[in-house]
């Protein structure tokens, strides 16, 4: 018997497997466009289970397997046993008796983790407080929209703002693909210094920089994330000030290429991480971004679910 695959971070991708993705993502792209669109996931079913609250992965999960021929179930924390307190390993192996894969977007990244060690079917990792794998996905096919399939090695990104789970997952990118990083924070919310060591281990070129001016000069992509994500609340008044000059503006992108691209993972809070004028602005690709989580996982849900290989 094959073994499952599951995706819970980038890394869990070799270099061909990750632009194999992201070739078949656009592939997939181009045959809705065109109103085709292949079943291969017909009979199959999908559970999404959610600690945290969702648009983007919700609803890109659940049209995407639809699209495929599958079915989803939509399980929330408070509407299923994992909220009474079940065991993670006791859902993991009850789900693998109705489903053919688990999507999961909680806080503990250790919650899905032991989820993919019991469960028998591919997990997907929707999102934890350590890893986005798929959003940065979904990300760097718009990259490859913008700047060619076989540019994404040689591409400068500036990242701005928290070394959060969309900074970890940019970091394992690099890692994999070999393209340049440079991660504006500020002290006391910089990357997670294990996920750093292993880029470097890695060979990856990621560095850092004082400013986001400093970070953002001549790159080719400028991206960020709010200062205060679900479940940190209280702290936001205090990530304000620390974060205040670590907002994208028209200033930051006037250093970057002519040419570059502004991503946000969104929701945003316009006003604080990012001008409306950078991201309503025309460098903004923020709902080519927000389109394409739906081409990543179904491209996500055909290599786990459907084991189709992504060099195919």
């Amino acid at each position: 018997m094959n073994q499952k695959r599951d995706l819970l971070a980038l890394t869990d991708l070799t270099r061909e497997e990750f632009f194999g993705l992201l070739a078949r993502s656009l592939e997939l792209c181009a045959l809705q466009k065109q109103d085709l669109c292949p079943r291969p996931l017909a009979g199959k079913t999908l559970a999404m289970l959610f600690a945290k609250a969702s648009t983007r992965t919700r609803v890109s999960f659940e049209v995407g397997m639809f699209q495929l021929g599958g079915h989803a179930i939509m399980l929330s924390h408070r509407d299923s046993q994992m909220g009474r307190g079940e065991p993670t390993a006791d859902t993991a192996r009850v789900l693998s008796r109705y489903v053919d894969g688990i999507m999961i977007r909680t806080f503990s990244h250790a919650e899905v983790a032991e989820l993919a060690v019991h469960a028998t079917v591919p997990v997907i990792n929707g999102l934890t407080d350590r890893l986005h794998p798929c959003q940065v996905l979904a990300d760097l096919m718009t990259c490859a929209q913008a700047f060619g399939l076989d540019s994404l090695g040689s591409l400068r990104v500036a990242w701005v703002g928290d070394g959060n789970n969309m900074a970890h997952s940019w970091i394992n990118a690099a890692a994999v693909l070999g393209f340049e990083l440079v991660l504006a924070c500020p002290d006391g919310y910089t990357p997670d210094a294990d996920i750093l060591a292993h880029a470097h281990a890695c060979g990856a070129r990621v560095s850092t920089a004082p400013t986001a001016e400093a970070a953002a000069v001549g790159v080719h992509v400028v991206t960020t994330d709010v200062w205060a994500s679900m479940g940190q609340e209280s702290e936001a008044e205090a990530r304000k000030a620390a974060f205040a000059l670590y907002q994208v503006n028209a200033a930051v992108m006037a250093v970057a290429d002519p040419e570059a691209i502004f991503l946000h993972c969104l929701p945003a809070h316009r006003g604080e991480e990012v001008t409306d004028e950078v991201i309503d602005g025309p460098q903004s690709r923020i709902f080519d971004e927000v389109e394409n989580r739906l081409h990543v996982q179904k491209a996500v849900m055909e290599w786990t679910i459907g084991r189709r290989s992504p060099l195919d």
